[in-house]
């Protein structure tokens, strides 16, 4: 949870231009027993002040919660997302045939033979520019930050949010959805992630994927298709790249899998990460031998 000093003012004037200014962090509560100092209070009476206290200080702020989910899913509106998780938990988010039916983020949890649990978060579809919180893109990318991974989910056969805007490949999809996360926050795609390319029951979509497999092996050769300001700097190396239907099950059990030993793989290397630290802690604690010095033998 993160505390803020004050909202995010908009200053707005008649036949003039709109400003927004970013307010700094107070600070973060992300375990239990973590404090910040909010406010400080005022002295109490003392005999050198006649008993009167003084006042302490006061303070507007607002908490801030970021959701903590081991997957965000990451599209741009009515990429299916909804319909995903509905697929892959037993979440039963608002689905609908138009765009922008998730208002606000949506968990749920994947189940496994084994019993483990994976948590899901279904985010709010992205705009282009959100990173500059066109469509509220900042409520929604703030949630990115704390997932251990993220699950891009495209539409294969491309999208158009509305007619005066560009229509939009799937491969111009990802580039953006990266070119997104990048310009939100610079190290958001270096987060592992899964690529879902979803709707495969729809027509030509078997010619569609190939076409995207394709352009995703060698990205730069397409990156042409898009203004230069909307290439992303670095391209992001995908894990899997799974085709499924949402609306039909196809490849959700394959794609349940790889989630699994994208998460595993994490945790294995975290598990190993902290046994390295502990065997350095404990050769630290061990004292070094005790090594004497003789000296010249006395002759008598």
């Amino acid at each position: 949870m993160m505390l803020m000093s004050a909202l995010r003012m908009r200053v707005l004037g008649v036949n003039s231009t709109d400003y927004s200014s970013s307010i700094p962090s107070i600070g973060e509560l992300n375990t239990e027993g973590d404090r910040v100092l909010v406010a400080r209070g005022g002295q109490g009476g003392s005999y050198h002040s006649e008993f009167l206290p003084s006042k302490g200080q006061t303070r507007q702020i607002r908490l801030d919660l970021k959701l903590i989910a081991d997957l965000g899913l990451v599209g741009f509106p009515n990429a299916g997302k909804s319909s995903l998780l509905t697929a892959l938990s037993h979440a039963k988010p608002q689905i609908a045939s138009y765009a922008f039916t998730t208002l606000r983020p949506e968990i749920g949890k994947v189940m496994y033979e084994d019993h483990k649990q994976i948590s899901v978060a279904d985010l709010p579809g992205l705009i282009e520019g959100a990173h500059m919180n066109r469509g509220m893109g900042h409520q929604f990318l703030k949630h990115v930050e704390r997932t251990r991974q993220l699950l891009f989910v495209v539409d294969v056969c491309g999208f158009q949010l509305a007619s005066k805007t560009p229509f939009r490949s799937a491969f111009e999809a990802v580039q953006l959805l990266i070119k997104e996360l990048e310009l939100y926050k610079e190290d958001l795609p270096c987060k592992p992630a899964v690529l879902v390319v979803n709707k495969m029951d729809l027509p030509d979509a078997e010619d569609k994927l190939t076409e995207l497999q394709e352009q995703l092996l060698n990205p730069h050769e397409f990156s042409h298709l898009l203004p230069d300001d909307m290439v992303p700097k670095n391209n992001m190396d995908f894990r899997h790249v799974v085709p499924i239907s949402a609306a039909t099950g196809f490849g959700i059990a394959h794609l349940k899998t790889c989630i699994r030993q994208s998460l595993d793989k994490d945790a294995s290397m975290a598990t190993e990460s902290q046994h390295c630290d502990r065997l350095q802690a404990l050769r630290g604690a061990v004292p070094a031998k005790n090594t004497l010095t003789w000296g010249p033998t006395a002759s008598v």
